[in-house]
């Protein structure tokens, strides 16, 4: 669906590296990767503010913090609080104010399981996937 999203669009690209290792997949191992393939490039990591209030939970979240900024994704107007192990640990921060949005991914998964169109929430490309491949229905049979 991302891919779906995505196309037509030059300044994204979808990155299937942790689909396709094999075993756990962490963050910092990605960044790692990253590094490795293009030294020098400044990498952000974008997280919701939900993330951000729980980052020290992360694995090897300071090896994160050495390899890439937060960009963290405000949401409803809430204040953006970091994790308490962030405190005093210096880091790249950019905060992305969101706009309100009247719908969730929880209200398209709804939707989409009532049979109803959710093209005006995720687009033509993202829709008609779902659609296609009957996500999110529950077997009536």
């Amino acid at each position: 669906m991302l891919e779906r999203m995505v196309a037509g669009e030059p300044r994204f690209s979808v990155d299937l590296r942790e689909l396709e290792r094999s075993g756990p997949s962490y963050t910092v191992d990605t960044l790692r990767e990253l590094h490795a393939e293009q030294p020098g490039t400044r990498f952000w990591l974008v997280i919701g503010q939900d993330q951000y209030a729980r980052f020290d939970t992360w694995h090897e979240w300071r090896e994160i913090l050495a390899l890439a900024g937060l960009a963290v994704a405000a949401r409803d107007g809430d204040a953006v609080r970091g994790a308490p192990g962030l405190s005093g640990i210096p880091h790249a921060l950019r905060i992305v104010e969101m706009p309100a949005l009247p719908h969730s991914a929880t209200t398209v998964r709804t939707r989409a399981a009532a049979g109803l169109d959710v093209t005006a929430l995720v687009g033509t490309p993202v829709a008609r996937y779902i659609a296609d491949h009957h996500l999110y229905r529950v077997d009536q049979g």
